[in-house]
């Protein structure tokens, strides 16, 4: 399977998003970097929102060690989106995503964009890497795909 023929069937999370008017580059389209907010933002949204955690008191961090886009159709404000996460691999420190987005629409909607995003916990104080917090390895087994 390419990535390019993944569909939102694909992804065992589906996060809504919005977009802001700013959004939008000189070419009418959302701006590259957008996606990767929107990829954070779906990540995050529903790591914090699943587990009760908060990011500002919590021992530990979830930074991004690596990440990437493919393209493959244009998205615009105010289109409804959705971020499909799927987890294709959980280590013992390390978690790594597969992204996509794609417009609010029927069931196997085609992906505009496909992602890749690797966090990496570590402790907040020394910035070296922990295990993964157990409440979120059990929330990551249930989006996790081969």
């Amino acid at each position: 399977m390419t990535e390019q023929s993944l569909t939102s069937a694909d992804f065992p999370v589906h996060w809504p998003v919005t977009t802001r008017w700013t959004d939008n580059d000189m070419f009418g389209h959302l701006n590259n970097a957008v996606y990767y907010a929107l990829f954070d933002t779906a990540i995050n949204g529903w790591i914090n929102t699943k587990c009760d955690i908060d990011p500002l008191t919590a021992p530990w961090l979830g930074v991004v060690a690596e990440s990437g886009c493919q393209y493959f159709a244009e998205l615009r404000f105010p289109e409804p989106l959705f971020v499909g996460i799927a987890v294709t691999r959980l280590g013992n420190s390390s978690v790594t995503y597969r992204l996509g987005l794609w417009q609010d629409g029927e069931p196997n909607e085609p992906t505009a964009a496909v992602g890749h995003w690797v966090h990496v916990y570590v402790d907040r104080a020394h910035r070296r890497p922990v295990p993964i917090p157990a409440a979120i390895r059990s929330l990551l087994e249930k989006a996790r795909v081969d």
